[in-house]
């Protein structure tokens, strides 16, 4: 690698990492504050709520590390045309290929980190995060358990609990359920357990009836039973499942030859997750190609700038569509790589017309900023 290389490498480094952290900044303080208000509603300590923002991190950075690699070609490029460097360069007979070499460079290192972060933290940090946020549902329903108060925990739901023993049982249990279309349902039962399952918290009723009021008919049916399951989870959406998602599992573990994931659904996964990847060396290409566009201008390089950004926001869109085509139907998941591959194909379109209106006019911009 040639001085000009690194002497371009390091400057982009530099800029990438200010851009990267105003923009993960911006938007985690953002998500942190919404998450902080519903938490604290929820009376959860400072502790919980560092530990959930601390895990949502990841997924920011991810988010935020293509626009950052976009920022920092573009204030570089920028910075070398209004301190006359590019003139320089220019003299010296490097072309806008040549010059492109270490901003092509500098994305393939930002692809490397976003590799990393969405093949493994961020489904680790997603993980923990849903095991994290079961533990709090849990606690959640634990507070509705109340001795002599009536709970409204739902529009339609009222508990109520006469006394809670020493060891935890619940003694005569109230529960009446109205949200069904076939009638309300009435729970008694002489005393009740809370436990914890894969699904969420649940109320085992002992030694109790259930009498259900159909409104077809206004009839009333009564069932005993010894013990009865009451899904306590349901009323606090905890969104909890025994299986992890996709998104929660890492792509060691997706390729794992026993995951029952394997398959369409995996197969998308991974690709969405390298395409994803890839976006960082191209926004950063396009922001350098479109700004090496532009001869010198004193009014500033906002056409160039705006195009980029246009061209960006198409891309993106564009990347949306397929994502949201091949998740349908699953098949087709190379689609994923088109608007990638548009983008490369446009920013080689860009470097190749810089060069030929370079070559057009020798010297010009050279000579408009030396005269400057």
């Amino acid at each position: 690698m040639s001085k000009l290389d690194r002497y371009l490498l390091a400057r982009l480094m530099a800029h990438f990492g200010f851009f990267a952290l105003v923009l993960v900044a911006i938007y985690w303080l953002n998500q942190a504050v919404l998450l902080f208000n519903r938490l604290v509603a929820d009376g959860q300590s400072a502790r919980v709520v560092l530990e959930l923002t601390s895990l949502a991190l990841p997924v920011v950075v991810s988010l935020m590390l293509p626009l950052a690699a976009f920022a920092a070609s573009l204030y570089l490029l920028n910075r070398l045309i209004g301190e006359s460097e590019l003139v320089v360069m220019q003299a010296t007979g490097a072309s806008p290929f040549r010059l492109a070499r270490p901003v092509l460079a500098f994305g393939l290192i930002v692809a490397v980190m976003m590799s990393m972060l969405l093949h493994m933290l961020v489904p680790l940090a997603r993980a923990q995060s849903v095991d994290r946020r079961a533990e709090i549902a849990d606690n959640i329903a634990s507070r509705f358990l109340l001795a002599g108060e009536f709970q409204h925990p739902l529009p339609g739901v009222t508990f109520f609990i006469r006394d809670i023993s020493e060891r935890g049982e619940l003694l005569d249990i109230y529960l009446s359920d109205n949200r069904g279309s076939t009638g309300a349902t009435v729970f008694l039962a002489t005393k009740a357990v809370l436990v914890r399952s894969d699904t969420g918290p649940k109320l085992v009723m002992l030694e109790g009836m259930a009498q259900n009021l159909r409104t077809t008919d206004e009839r009333l049916a009564v069932t005993h039973f010894s013990n009865f399951t009451y899904d306590l989870g349901a009323l606090i959406d905890t969104g909890t499942t025994s299986e992890r998602k996709l998104e929660e599992q890492t792509t060691p573990q997706l390729l794992a030859p026993g995951n029952a994931a394997a398959g369409a659904e995996a197969q998308y996964e991974i690709a969405k997750r390298v395409a994803r990847s890839l976006n960082a060396p191209v926004s950063a290409m396009i922001g350098f190609a479109a700004l090496l566009l532009g001869g010198f201008n004193r009014l500033g390089l906002w056409r160039q700038i705006g195009l980029a950004t246009m061209t960006l926001v198409g891309l993106q869109f564009l990347n949306n569509v397929a994502e949201d085509t091949v998740a349908e139907t699953l098949e087709g998941w190379p689609m994923l790589f088109a608007p990638m591959a548009l983008g490369a194909a446009i920013a080689v379109l860009m470097l190749w017309q810089a060069g030929r209106s370079w070559r057009r006019r020798p010297g010009m911009a050279m000579t408009a900023q030396v005269a400057s």
